[in-house]
């Protein structure tokens, strides 16, 4: 039995997403959910206090119980708490998987900077509210079970790391960064302006000296400004990757809906069983 905790690092769920995400996982018997009562929580923007969330994520990182951690929704607020969290990590976690993208990046980079766990860029139980969102969270849990058809696709030899290009540009120059040098980087972002990728590739960019190359992913729910930027999204990678002599390797199969495909950082390796 491969039994996965859940807690809430950013926003809050509902109890009828976890009811959703339960009777969903009963398709995959080899696995066992248990969604912490943090995920309910509610405190403004968060799923309740910064002490509250820190205590959920460390908590559910520690226990023994659980192979793997699942944040349950991104939004805002992981940065808040995430190099605290890490820091009270004990050996219970080290070999534990962390699944999550969005905000949750703040902690998958924490997380693989100080070479703890297994972090992994997949979808969260909040996109079962998505149209169609079943169909993300069953690759999720397949993975979890061993099935590796919803990785990537062209993942190679390198080793990989998979971000929201917000978070990527937030945690850049934080004690939360790893090295990157060799990996292959890949980007997605959602409701930002094409002027404001633009200055978040200018920022992500003049971090990633070193790194193997840089696919891009879905850049969506693009707004539209009164001025047309003038470049689509892929020439804007281009660009900036051409300007810091980057390799850019072309599209990649990940961002914010149904189709996000599943990135272990590091090496890529099956999950069940270890």
């Amino acid at each position: 039995m491969i039994r996965i905790a859940i807690c809430a690092p950013s926003r809050s769920l509902t109890p009828d997403d976890a009811a959703r995400v339960s009777a969903l996982a009963l398709e995959f018997p080899a696995i066992e959910l248990n969604f912490h009562p943090q995920c309910f929580f509610d405190h403004g923007h968060f799923a309740g206090t910064d002490q509250q969330r820190l205590e959920a994520v460390v908590e559910c990182a520690n226990d023994p119980a659980f192979d793997a951690v699942w944040f349950a929704r991104g939004g805002y607020g992981a940065n808040r708490i995430a190099e605290d969290a890490i820091a009270r990590f004990d050996a219970a976690a080290q070999n534990k998987a962390f699944l999550g993208y969005s905000d949750g990046g703040y902690l998958l980079g924490g997380l693989y900077r100080r070479k703890i766990g297994r972090p992994i860029h997949a979808s969260m139980p909040v996109d079962v509210r998505r149209e169609g969102g079943e169909t993300a969270l069953r690759r999720v849990l397949g993975f979890m079970a061993g099935d590796n058809s919803g990785l990537e696709p062209g993942l190679d030899h390198h080793p990989v790391a998979a971000f929201n290009l917000t978070t990527l540009a937030m945690i850049c120059g934080t004690p939360l960064m790893p090295g990157l040098a060799g990996h292959v980087v890949l980007v997605e972002e959602v409701s930002e302006y094409d002027y404001a990728v633009d200055r978040l590739f200018f920022h992500v960019t003049a971090h990633l000296g070193g790194v193997a190359g840089l696919r891009l992913g879905r850049i969506s729910d693009v707004p539209v400004n009164e001025a047309d930027f003038g470049q689509s999204a892929e020439e804007i990678a281009r660009h900036w990757c051409a300007r810091h002599s980057i390799p850019y390797l072309g599209r990649a199969k990940i961002g914010h809906d149904i189709d996000n495909t599943i990135v272990p950082f590091g090496l890529v390796r099956s999950f069940a069983g270890e």
